[in-house]
């Protein structure tokens, strides 16, 4: 039975604050993001006193925080928490919580709110932040009897890390936090309606998928971050060895198979390769696993792979038929279904070496390039060349959201899963260098790399505090062109060039205009390598060639956190291009 926050404290009992970190504990969280404020100093009171099992990291933003939180959750597989105060505290919350809805990623965010006596009375500081959020979370809760907390969190957790994943919004009153119980740590959860049970996919499906696999001739595997999510990397590659079926990544799926394999068509879609669109286009046999049909990846849904029988796979239910009518729709684990699939199927009986042939010719004949005689540095060879000298190197890589969110995947090669940190669903700038930092506290031995666009970093870069006074040695790749780099792409393909707002730079410069070679120093503004070492950062710019595989060297081997902005022309496009709503047959190359 709960007692009023003024009541004595006997040895029985512990706050409601209390109760939550200790739940923090017993759910085996190692680190949360939270930043305070007055409705959840009880909870960062208690942060002080579990210091030595739980570390607290104080972003300087809430939404850096909750970025965070997802960068540690995608490298680690294990759900991130972040936490803030109510209202403004709580709302800053809310990009990074949908960001997660739409990638599937396990986050529990946690807030403080006013008190239950003055909620609904524009109390200071007080948001319905559970209404706010009730569209963009997998479940949420208001606590209003602290006796509540240990099952809540416990439910939180299991809710957000099994079936398909997501975040989990627990929003505290402050006297609730502050009320003193006899927490119960082995209450049993109560929901009724959510059976997130490993599902096994019929054994007649899989034996249909066999069959037809065996009697395909251009079969292709679409996978997707639920391959990832799933946990069935492995099970994915021994299915292409017995198989020989050549494999294309969604932008959350890359990683899941090695992009230098030879099987591998790299990433399809809208910026996707050539071959594995054109590939996709002429299957006869589509095997979709861990995916949700995206636009992004369809372009017009009716002419996307039309001519192929399509095989759908993923743990969600609701994904089934939603965006794209299957001819085999499966409900099941990834990995449990691939595990079963491998352990009864067989190669095409015809073979694939036509198909293999054909798919050579289109790597050949469109690859990803780039102008290697263009005389100073562009955003794709810096890539290029960074994942040249990572190879061997256990290296992670987070990006914000535009051009070299697209050149990284294009560019980069993945060879592991939980190496490639993107908002891809969401598409949200700023995402970049707070993932980064999370991912770094997630896999400290790691090299973790930001590649970043000068627009999206601006938009979390007050996150470079953190960094240094929390000894988190992130590196920043900044491929810096004073634009908005893909809005000025779609000005210049389909609004006849006209720059609206989308130039970073001083107003009145003649970069305004869109003339010039976008790489001029006295055009540069703000200066990054100033703002990062006021920050405590080691930081360095660059234009030219020449420097350029000392500098990432230089980034790469650096102690602490370090930025290597890198001076790149804004004239560049992400090619191909297959234009929104469009298909294969508008595709653009140059």
């Amino acid at each position: 039975m709960a007692t009023a926050p003024d009541q004595t404290r006997n040895e029985s009992l512990i706050s409601g604050a209390d109760a939550v970190i200790e739940s923090l504990v017993r759910n085996g969280v190692e680190v949360v993001f939270a930043y305070p404020g007055g409705a959840s100093m009880p909870l960062h009171q208690s942060l002080t006193r579990f210091g030595d099992q739980l570390r607290t990291i104080l972003p300087r933003h809430e939404q850096g925080g909750g970025f965070a939180a997802q960068g540690y959750a995608r490298t680690t597989g294990k759900p991130g928490v972040c936490m803030a105060t109510s209202g403004p505290g709580a709302l800053n919350l809310v990009t990074a919580i949908a960001d997660a809805k739409l990638d599937s990623i396990p986050l529990v965010a946690i807030t403080g709110q006013v008190g239950t006596s003055v909620i609904g009375t524009d109390a200071f500081q007080e948001t319905p932040i559970v209404e706010v959020c009730r569209g963009i979370t997998k479940h949420h809760y208001l606590v209003t009897n602290a006796d509540d907390i240990p099952r809540v969190m416990k439910e939180a957790f299991f809710i957000a890390t099994t079936g398909r994943p997501g975040p989990v919004l627990v929003d505290l009153p402050k006297d609730i936090q502050l009320t003193h119980i006899h927490p119960d740590y082995e209450v049993e959860m109560n929901l009724p309606g959510y059976h997130p049970e490993v599902r096994r996919a019929h054994s007649e499906q899989i034996a249909q998928v066999a069959a037809a696999i065996r009697r395909s001739k251009r079969p292709v595997i679409y996978a997707g971050g639920g391959v990832i999510a799933g946990d069935a990397s492995e099970n994915l590659r021994t299915l292409v060895e017995k198989t020989g079926i050549p494999v294309t990544m969604t932008l959350m799926g890359l990683g899941a198979f090695p992009g230098d394999n030879q099987r591998s068509l790299d990433m399809l879609g809208m910026h996707g390769s050539v071959y594995a669109n054109y590939a996709v286009d002429e299957a006869d046999l589509l095997i979709a696993v861990g995916v949700r049909f995206d636009d992004r990846v369809t372009g017009k849904v009716a002419e996307f792979a039309q001519h192929g029988f399509i095989v759908h796979i993923d743990i969600d239910p609701s994904e089934i038929n939603k965006n794209k009518l299957v001819h085999i729709p499966i409900v099941a684990d990834v990995n449990e279904a691939l595990s079963q699939l491998n352990e009864v199927v067989e190669p095409p009986e015809e073979g694939l070496d036509e198909w293999h042939a054909k798919i050579a010719g289109w790597k050949e004949e469109d690859p990803f390039a780039f102008d290697e005689s263009y005389p100073g540095i562009l955003a794709q060879e810096a890539i290029a060349e960074l994942s040249r000298l990572t190879a061997e190197r256990n290296t992670v890589v987070a990006v914000g959201v535009g051009q070299h969110q697209m050149w990284a995947a294009q560019f980069y090669k993945f060879r592991r899963p939980r190496t490639w940190l993107s908002s891809s669903g969401l598409g949200t700038m700023g995402f970049g260098l707070p993932a980064a930092m999370g991912a770094k506290v997630g896999c400290p031995d790691d090299i973790v790399i930001d590649i970043d666009g000068d627009g999206s970093i601006l938009m979390n870069i007050q996150e470079f505090a953190t960094c240094t006074c929390e000894n988190i040695p992130v590196k920043v790749l900044l491929l810096n062109n004073q634009h908005l780099g893909m809005v000025v792409q779609w000005e210049d393909r389909f609004f006849k060039g006209n720059r609206a707002h989308t130039y970073l730079g001083p107003v009145g410069n003649p970069e305004a205009s869109g003339q010039g070679d976008g790489i001029s120093p006295d055009a540069r503004y703000p200066d990054f390598v100033a703002i990062a070492q006021g920050f405590g950062w080691q930081a360095e710019t660059i234009s030219e060639k020449k420097d350029l595989e000392s500098a990432l060297t230089r980034l790469l081997d650096s102690d602490g956190p370090a930025l290597l902005d890198v001076q790149v022309p804004y004239q560049e496009q992400v090619l191909p291009m297959i234009p929104s709503g469009m298909s294969v047959r508008e595709l653009i190359k140059k």
